[in-house]
């Protein structure tokens, strides 16, 4: 099954509440949330209260992508704030294999993140643990960037290792996906796709979420 998961970066900070009703009601099931801390990449965003604050409000998945330089020392907080999937990038200086054991001890499911400029090869010894790969298709810390058609290449690489090895986990796209190129990301392989400005910043919210459906 195919998965739209709009992008909390690109929703309107001082109606987060109205805008995630609006998701729901258009049958969104996954609401993928963007945290940077500054130095693993140029942005500072959404952080541990927000998440927090939003957790009552809906049953939403909530897929929180950890921009951050030193994940280990958020996993436990995101994971009691409401995370569902915490996804963290594989060029962090940490041990990978330690942060994916604590996810999952945690009873949370566990992802890497593959940055435009770090070679998917890089991601291979843990494909067997993780429930999640995310592919940037663009450079991670900034919304509303053009999508790097180099990416499809990373995209097939993941999948082809997930039919070869028999694996299970989700390929995810995220950055600068649009109803002009969703139909290349989901060939190459992605099953979940992120969308932020062409959720958000359109005159109909409700009305590019179904278009982006029918594509799904």
């Amino acid at each position: 099954m195919n998965i739209l998961a709009p992008s909390l970066l690109s929703a309107n900070f001082a109606n987060l509440e109205r805008d995630i009703a609006l998701l729901e009601q258009s049958g969104i099931t996954y609401l993928h949330i963007d945290v940077m801390d500054g130095q693993l990449v140029p942005n500072i965003s959404i952080g541990i209260p927000v998440v927090e604050s939003l957790r009552p409000i809906t049953n939403m998945v909530f897929d929180c992508h950890l921009m951050i330089l030193h994940p280990s020392k958020y996993i436990d907080a995101f994971a009691k704030a409401g995370a569902d999937i915490i996804t963290f990038h594989v060029d962090v200086a940490e041990d990978i294999q330690q942060n994916l054991n604590q996810i999952k001890k945690l009873g949370k499911k566990a992802g890497l993140v593959i940055n435009a400029h770090i070679a998917p090869q890089t991601a291979q010894p843990y494909l067997q643990q993780i429930d999640m790969v995310t592919v940037m298709s663009v450079q991670a810390g900034f919304g509303g960037q053009k999508f790097m058609p180099s990416s499809l290449e990373k995209i097939a690489y993941f999948a082809n290792q997930k039919k070869e090895r028999n694996l299970s986990y989700d390929i995810q796209v995220d950055g600068g996906i649009n109803l002009q190129n969703v139909e290349a990301v989901l060939s190459a392989g992605v099953n979940v796709v992120v969308a932020g400005s062409s959720v958000f910043n359109t005159k109909d919210t409700a009305e590019a979420i179904s278009n982006f459906m029918r594509c799904l």
